[in-house]
């Protein structure tokens, strides 16, 4: 159990500095991630910024998630979901485009230049607070790597142990100090799991 994001982020920087873990940028996932990576890009003494992603829901149920889309468009598309729900390729082209204009616009609010810095040859470690289906963080682990990095890293505290097994595949490492049996939602292992507003978030990245 977590007090809450700051305590995790401390956490998993201790954990990533055991490893001689070594990385150029942290790019935490808005807006819960912020608490979390702020405390892992000091210890690395690496520039924090953001990647942004957002989820595409299925017709007539908008929390349903058939994949996610990242700001560049990058996506990850649940098959087995969609080819049960017989969604049309016109549905998802028409939802990709607009939350990845969403995830944009989103991410613009964050930093002063649009898209991503550059990434070419660094070593990149992505950060949110937590993963569950890992939906989002697929979608931006996709544009960090189309960005050129030479090394992209996923660190969580928690994460269900399928939802951790599946990002394997997108990261070169995935770090997670906790994959729980028990795993029901990311906010269940912290005492403190409040909403991280703009203004907060935007606080972390100027420190």
């Amino acid at each position: 159990m977590f007090d809450d994001r700051t305590d995790a982020g401390e956490r998993l920087a201790a954990e990533l500095e055991r490893r001689d873990f070594e990385a150029d940028l942290v790019l935490g996932i808005p807006r819960g991630a912020l608490p979390v990576a702020r405390p892992v890009a000091d210890a690395l003494d690496a520039d924090l910024d953001v990647v942004v992603a957002r989820k595409m829901g299925a017709p007539e149920n908008p929390e349903l998630a058939l994949g996610a889309v990242a700001s560049d468009g990058s996506a990850w598309y649940n098959e087995a979901l969609i080819d049960r729900l017989d969604v049309e390729d016109d549905y998802l082209e028409a939802v990709r485009e607009d939350e990845a204009e969403n995830a944009s616009e989103k991410a613009d609010r964050y930093r002063e230049t649009p898209g991503l810095p550059d990434l070419d040859g660094k070593r990149v470690v992505v950060v949110d607070d937590g993963v569950a289906t890992g939906a989002t963080a697929r979608a931006c682990l996709r544009q960090v790597q189309a960005g050129g990095g030479t090394f992209v890293a996923l660190a969580v505290p928690v994460g269900s142990p399928r939802g951790i097994d599946d990002l394997e595949s997108e990261a070169d490492e995935v770090i997670a100090l906790r994959t729980p049996q028990s795993f029901r939602a990311v906010g269940q292992f912290y005492r403190a799991f409040g909403q991280v507003t703009d203004d907060e978030a935007i606080e972390y990245l100027e420190r």
